[in-house]
């Protein structure tokens, strides 16, 4: 059979021959010398600059320094050089931002092209953009013949899965590629930084079949030390130290001085033996973010993960990431903060009030109370003031340490202390 320029063909139309659905060669094709036909299959995977990520340029032990993350890293390696070898039902690689899931992917379709057969890499986001401009009159490529050629890829390589499920038209076209390469036995290969388990439960049974589906998890997750959300970059956070820090405010007396003092002590207290919550309440200006900053500074000195989000910003950030063009998922953002060793929230109660504000701001503020994780929250809000759910998380003693400034605005107070 010739393939009239499409350069694949089915084996059969019968829907009850074992072949159905299977894509080969055409003919000509096959009549391609080497180079050629490389050339060509490199067109046709989308690779593009991914070419370079191969298994000869990739770590085999991972960046991570745990020696039994090196060691699962190296498993999974050694297990998708056997699957690259001969690829054979669907290959699902789970892990962290970071830890070398797409390159092992890349890695795969690579090595299937070098030896002369077709692989095809596209990253969901990616895909999903390419099939909703394919409804386009000017479309290079029309719908149908996209879909068609995602869905009978030989070999298809789907990374970034956890971007498929932005709206409901994504999740179900997205199910039928799924469903037909899931019926066909079609060589798949997914990465995900969720457990397949974690996904929609018409994927994730089906990601987890074991008739079919080999699910890898990689060691040494390469995540990053610290985390923003707003302004606080690494580079500003370093310059908030404790021994920058006045305690005495600068001319400060009487009670004022005296909060301000203890919340430092408490601060550098708390920072090198921390437990709990550390609350720092108090006005704008009174110091709050700082020791907060310095506290963030000591963590990570000592080798700790740290967030340090501003309140506001996390909400724009989360609304933000409903949108379905958005650079990161609400969930990813969400579980990032939530299973953060250190949290900073820095002005919890500056934020718009609404409904949903609050509903968010209760969800982590609980999960990690639950988890008695380490948490530093700054607010000009006393916590009587604020929702009560929220409030009893923050005002919770068993939990929570609280420390409140009642010094003024060092920013309206001149050298000789007064405004």
């Amino acid at each position: 059979m010739h393939c009239g320029g499409a350069r694949f063909v089915r084996v059969t139309a019968d829907p009850e021959d074992p072949r159905f659905g299977q894509a080969v060669p055409c003919r000509c094709v096959r009549q391609e010398d080497s180079r050629e036909r490389r050339d060509r299959l490199t067109r046709y995977s989308r690779l593009g600059a991914l070419r370079r990520l191969t298994f000869e340029t990739l770590l085999r032990s991972g960046r991570a320094s745990d020696p039994r993350a090196q060691r699962a890293y190296a498993e999974a390696v050694g297990i998708a050089e056997r699957y690259a070898r001969q690829p054979e039902g669907w290959l699902v690689l789970s892990g962290a931002h970071g830890s070398g899931k797409t390159h092992i992917a890349a890695a795969i379709a690579n090595a299937v092209i070098e030896r002369g057969d077709p692989a095809l890499f596209v990253t969901v986001a990616d895909l999903l953009d390419h099939l909703r401009s394919a409804y386009a009159d000017d479309a290079e490529v029309e719908y149908d013949a996209l879909f068609e050629q995602v869905r009978n890829a030989p070999l298809l390589v789907l990374d970034d899965l956890d971007a498929y499920a932005e709206t409901a038209w994504a999740r179900e076209k997205f199910f039928q590629i799924v469903s037909h390469r899931f019926n066909a036995a079609l060589p798949t290969v997914f990465t995900a930084v969720r457990q397949p388990a974690d996904l929609d439960a018409r994927l994730a049974v089906r990601l987890t079949d074991p008739a079919l589906a080999q699910v890898v998890e990689l060691g040494g997750e390469a995540q990053p030390a610290y985390v923003q959300v707003g302004a606080m970059t690494r580079e500003r956070l370093a310059a908030f130290t404790f021994d920058n820090f006045i305690p005495d405010g600068v001319g400060l007396s009487g009670a004022d001085r005296k909060s301000l003092e203890g919340a430092y002590r408490r601060a550098v207290t708390w920072a090198r033996d921390p437990k709990g919550w550390f609350v720092l309440l108090g006005k704008n200006g009174s110091g709050k973010t700082h020791l907060a900053a310095a506290i963030a500074n000591e963590r990570l000195a000592k080798g700790d993960r740290v967030a340090f989000a501003n309140v506001p910003d996390l909400l724009d950030e989360l609304r933000a990431a409903y949108a379905p063009d958005a650079r990161r998922r609400y969930d990813d953002i969400f579980r990032t903060l939530a299973e953060m060793p250190v949290l900073i929230l820095d002005d919890l109660g500056a934020q718009k009030s609404s409904p949903w504000a609050e509903e968010k701001l209760y969800q982590l503020l609980n999960h990690r109370h639950l988890a008695r994780a380490l948490t530093v929250i700054t607010s000009n809000v006393h916590p009587k003031d604020m929702e009560p759910r929220i409030a009893s998380r923050i005002g919770d003693r068993d939990v929570s340490e609280m420390s409140e400034i009642t010094a003024p605005d060092f920013r309206l107070m001149n050298h000789g202390g007064k405004k």
